[in-house]
């Protein structure tokens, strides 16, 4: 025969076992054993614990790849910023309403190719991080501090990185670029 136990508890929690054991296969004794069980014993209820450490896991993986993602955007956008700033010229005054003009149709463009992809569920970042990481799996690896662009091989001749930078013809632009199919 089991012991009896007699235990004074709020209304609240009275009111939750009565309709907790007004479920078919329940009483309260057995749903007071079962949770006094599970207060005593902590570790005998480990599957159910390893299951939402393992959710955890999964959320802390999560969480860690959005915070790359957003680091690497970040300091995109601030190289870009830096970069524009300090290449762009300041136009003469004549031109700058033809130039608020041709700027406010490549703003326009760049909306609508983001709308484009954020509806078609692509993600830029992602897809240039992997063709990257795919054609050039050490770019992350050098330091700026070892004297050469990150990615670039050591070349013999010695032109500056500002030569570099502006000695070619710039491609078509990322907005060119997704109409003809290349990002």
């Amino acid at each position: 025969m089991k012991p009896k136990l007699s235990a004074y508890v709020s209304d609240s929690v009275a009111q939750r076992l009565e309709l907790a054991a007004r479920r078919p296969g329940t009483n309260k004794s057995a749903i007071v054993e079962a949770a006094l069980d599970r207060f005593l014993n902590p570790e005998r209820d480990a599957s159910g614990d390893a299951a939402l450490i393992r959710r955890l896991d999964r959320m802390s993986r999560q969480l860690d790849r959005s915070d790359r993602d957003l680091s690497i955007m970040a300091e995109t956008i601030a190289l870009f910023v830096r970069y524009y700033l300090t290449i762009t010229p300041p136009l003469p005054s004549p031109d700058q309403d033809a130039a608020r003009a041709l700027g406010r149709e490549r703003f326009e463009m760049f909306v609508a190719q983001v709308g484009k992809r954020v509806a078609s569920g692509g993600r830029l970042v992602a897809d240039v991080m992997e063709q990257v990481s795919t054609s050039n799996p050490d770019l992350f690896m050098r330091h700026i501090e070892e004297g050469a662009p990150l990615g670039a091989s050591p070349r013999a001749d010695d032109k500056s990185r500002s030569q570099d930078a502006t000695g070619e013809q710039p491609g078509p632009s990322p907005a060119g670029r997704e109409e003809v199919g290349y990002v």
